[in-house]
């Protein structure tokens, strides 16, 4: 196989690791050229939490960033729709795959670490990098890797709210209940009810997204800012902003992510 056959295979899969013994407990990692260390992007998908969706949906992104300098870890976890997916087993392996950075045999800055989630992998990148803030023993306590800053990309940001817009569907699933069947889980999962990030945020959102509503990121950004912390809301208007929109490296929504990266504290 020639050499460049060899890195175009490797912008598009990467290199798999296993940070456990399941099938979905993998990551691939994405290393641009140059010795390092290199700053890092967690990628976490979306897709409604479940199997059907997997981490290829991320590649596309994965190889833009590559070739503008960071190393990608671009993770999978169980899913709604296989053996153990939903609450809690799918926030454990969103942490471990995050830690697991720790145990890579590569020139990674991990004090430089951005958490990046599309739809409901906004939510987990969100829930991940407040996992400092959560109670011992709750999944995901005790963290090993905390990011620098995080992106929202058309993210579910409150778990709740999106329960009673959807009437439970996939969130009755990852959660187990309801808000009011089992509040203790939301309390640790949802981004409306964790503490602000002490992190720049940046949400990046579609007017028009049919999928998920922009209000509650308009109302995620707001408690924020309320609170001291620094985040930020990018509106896309038009077709721009469209819900899978953000996954495509030339659309607009995603200049509105790579501008942000490229200012040194996100802001």
């Amino acid at each position: 196989m020639s050499r460049t056959r060899l890195v175009l295979d490797f912008l598009t899969r990467g290199e798999v690791h296993s940070y456990g013994p399941l099938r979905s407990q993998r990551a691939d990692l994405y290393l641009p050229l140059g010795a390092g260390p290199h700053p890092v992007t967690v990628t976490i998908h979306g897709g409604a939490w479940h199997k059907r969706y997997g981490r290829s949906l991320m590649r596309g992104l994965a190889g833009d960033l590559v070739r503008r300098g960071w190393a990608v870890w671009n993770i999978e976890y169980r899913r709604l729709g296989e053996a153990g997916g939903g609450w809690p087993a799918t926030f454990e392996d969103v942490a471990a795959a995050v830690d697991h950075l720790q145990r890579l045999d590569a020139p990674l800055d991990l004090g430089g670490v951005t958490f990046l989630g599309h739809s409901a992998g906004g939510h987990l990148a969100l829930w991940a990098a407040a996992r400092a803030d959560l109670p011992a023993g709750a999944p995901g306590a005790d963290p090993g890797v905390l990011p620098t800053r995080v992106v929202g990309q058309a993210a579910v940001c409150d778990l709740a709210g999106g329960y009673r817009h959807w009437g439970g569907g996939a969130l009755e699933e990852l959660m187990g209940g309801s808000p009011d069947q089992v509040p203790e889980r939301y309390a640790v999962a949802d981004p409306s009810l964790l503490p602000p990030l002490s992190v720049p945020v940046l949400l990046v959102h579609g007017t028009a997204d049919r999928t998920i509503s922009i209000k509650p990121a308009r109302r995620y950004v707001e408690r924020a800012e309320q609170a001291g912390e620094s985040a930020q809301l990018i509106e896309i208007q038009g077709p721009g902003g469209s819900h899978r929109s953000h996954v495509d490296p030339r659309s607009q929504a995603w200049t509105a992510v790579t501008r942000w990266l490229g200012q040194p504290t996100g802001l």
